[in-house]
Formats: C-alpha cells, sequence, structure tokens
C-alpha cells in the first residue's frame, strides 16, 4: 500500500544523519497537545486557544521545526531538489563554485533550489525555513556562522547540510572550503617576506572577510612591519568602494607607499584605477593584492597578485559529498580543506620595494 502520511514521508528522508528528524507528533509532545491539534494550529491558528497555540509556537522554536509544504509527496520518493543559499548572485566567487556544483548535481539527476541571502543572518534564517519547507533532500550553506535558530532548523531536518567557503571542526554535516584565518596570515608572510614595512587594508562588509584582514593585520605587526592603517568599506565589495577605499587610506590616513591587501580583487581592482587616476606608480609606490583570482584579474594593467581558491573543485567537491551521503555513505573527512595559493602578478612583485611618495 503507498504510504502518503507526510510525518512518515518526513522521517524516512533521504540521506538523513539518523533520529528521523523532527515532526509534528514532536512538537505535540514537547507542547502537551495531540498531533492534530498541532495541525489545526499551522492551518488555522483561530481554532486553537491562544495558550495552547503560545505552547506551540514554542514548541516549534525549541526544536526548529519547519511544516512541511509539500505534504504530499510520496514517502518512498526523493525530492531530487537541493537548495542553495549564497550571499550573492552576482559575485563570480559564488556563482562559480555554484556552476561547478550545480552540474555535478544535475548530472546524477538533482536540481537547484538558489536563493540570495545577503549578509544578515537573519535573512539566511528566513530562507533557511522556506526552503526547508518544500522539504529539499540537501542544503547548501555559505559559510559557518548562522544563527541558533537556524542551525536547530537545519538539524531538525534531518537531511545533509553542506557548508562552504570556510571550514570549522563542528560543521552541522559536511564542510568543503579553506581556511580564512590562514589565507590573512599567508599574505602577511608573503609581503613580509619581500620586505614591505607598510601596510593598509580595505576591506568590504563581510565577516569573512574580516576574518582575513584581522589575520594579515596580526601577522604583519608581529613580523616587525608598522602598524596596518584599515579601511572598512560600509558595503559589499564594487570598484567604487576600491577608490574610495585608497583615498580614504591616502587622504586621511596619509598612507603614502606601501602594500594595500584587498578583501576582493574587485575592491583592488578598484583601488588600481584611483592610483592611476592620481598617478601613482604600481607597483613602485603602491603595491596591491586582491582576493579570489577573478576572470579578470590577470588581464587588467597591471594584472593583479591575488589569492586564489579553487572554486571549481570546491563546488564539485561539495556536490560529491552529498551524492555520497544520498547513497548512504559517510564521506571522510566530514571537514575538506581545499587550501588557496598566493598568484603572483604585476600589482606587488616581490623584487621590487615600494618606494615613498
Amino acid at each position: 500500500m503507498m504510504d502518503t502520511d507526510p510525518e512518515q514521508s518526513r522521517k524516512r528522508g533521504p540521506g538523513g544523519r539518523g533520529g528521523g528528524g523532527v515532526t509534528m507528533a514532536t512538537v505535540g509532545r514537547i507542547a502537551g497537545v495531540s498531533q492534530v491539534t498541532v495541525s489545526r494550529a499551522l492551518s488555522d491558528p483561530s481554532k486553537v486557544s491562544p495558550a495552547t497555540l503560545e505552547k506551540i509556537r514554542e514548541a516549534i522554536r525549541t526544536t526548529g521545526f519547519v511544516p512541511n509544504a509539500v505534504a504530499g509527496a510520496l514517502a518512498s520518493s526523493r525530492s531530487k531538489l537541493v537548495t542553495a543559499l549564497v550571499p550573492s548572485l552576482t559575485n563570480i566567487v559564488y556563482s562559480s563554485l555554484l556552476q561547478s556544483f550545480s552540474a555535478t548535481l544535475r548530472a546524477n539527476g538533482y536540481e537547484i533550489l538558489l536563493s540570495e541571502t545577503g549578509f544578515e543572518p537573519e535573512t539566511e534564517e528566513a530562507l533557511i525555513a522556506t526552503h526547508l519547507s518544500r522539504r529539499p533532500d540537501a542544503v547548501l550553506l555559505t559559510g559557518i556562522h548562522h544563527s541558533a535558530q537556524s542551525r536547530r532548523m537545519l538539524i531538525g531536518a534531518d537531511i545533509p547540510v553542506v557548508e562552504v567557503w570556510d571550514i570549522t571542526d563542528t560543521p552541522i554535516d559536511i564542510c568543503v572550503g579553506f581556511s580564512h584565518a590562514e589565507a590573512g596570515r599567508a599574505v602577511a608572510s608573503f609581503v613580509r617576506s619581500a620586505g614591505s614595512q607598510r601596510a593598509a587594508t580595505v576591506t568590504a562588509n563581510d565577516a569573512r572577510a574580516h576574518r582575513r584582514r584581522e589575520a594579515f593585520t596580526r601577522d604583519f605587526e608581529a613580523a616587525g612591519g608598522e602598524p596596518v592603517t584599515r579601511v572598512d568599506c560600509p558595503g559589499p565589495a564594487s570598484l567604487a568602494a576600491g577608490r574610495a577605499g585608497l583615498a580614504e587610506a591616502i587622504d586621511i590616513h596619509g598612507f603614502r607607499s606601501g602594500v594595500i591587501f584587498c578583501s576582493s580583487d574587485l575592491l583592488a581592482h578598484g583601488v588600481l584605477i584611483e592610483a592611476r587616476v592620481r598617478g601613482i606608480d604600481v607597483p613602485g609606490t603602491l603595491s596591491v593584492i586582491g582576493f579570489g583570482d577573478q576572470d579578470f584579474a590577470a588581464d587588467i594593467a597591471p594584472s593583479l597578485t591575488t589569492v586564489r581558491v579553487d572554486r571549481d573543485r570546491l563546488g564539485r567537491t561539495a556536490a560529491e559529498a552529498l551524492l555520497a551521503r544520498f547513497e548512504g555513505q559517510d564521506p571522510r573527512p566530514a571537514v575538506r580543506d581545499l587550501g588557496f595559493e598566493i598568484i603572483e602578478r604585476q600589482s606587488f612583485q616581490t623584487g621590487q620595494s615600494p618606494r615613498s611618495m
């Protein structure tokens, strides 16, 4: 007999980590009411007393339960849907890793439901709830820092979760990325070994970029460099923000020569444009380092020294880990550090010592 009970369908979600996840019955037990009452409260709250409704809502908050928007799905079938949440759809850093992630999953019969979260945890939390209500087979998240409620919902969903573009010792499930702090430290070592004594940072409003900046600053100064000049952009990376960043470093902070470490290639490109407008020699007076090795980095003039992360490999590895989970395998290691590489080009050359303006 065909089983269409949504609660049973939920318990046998594909590739789950065990335990069957949080169900409507679980919420009812915690709230001290029947499953029918929980269902009624979700479908028509006016039919439930305010006190009972509050107990149910508290149980939902505690467990991270997400009501099923596709309750009629067959118990024996998978949705063949994987959801992905990224901060920006236009940033090539995320779009390129998604391309290989999606291609790998589609080759195995899965489709991708994609949403843009921005950089606010509240937006991500709301979108996680929306996506989980569609009962996907798995979820891809960007980064490792999520709200407590987001983590509860994801753990309660009992489906595979892969966090990308960062690493942690305590992933929700699977983690594929690299250490942003290590990247910052590596750049500091790179520029200090080249003899750079003065440095500035131009950083977008992104927690991962902030970690790179902090690690770079600590190690650069600890290695004998002068105090690092810090310019923080109020929003996302852009050419305009990069130009404004160099203008602030020079006009407000008096940064006249040295190396500028930018949190993205886009900001670094803006810095190069502003330097050219001002007649500043790069790399003679100012050296510039970006992050991400975007497609244009090798072709601008001067070509951009940057930190490369293999985005194609990252997306493919994340997809392969989910496919293994779907087949009942336990992907090991759960945390996969793919590392990074500093690519030296014309905007910073180790044989070039910046001169004062």
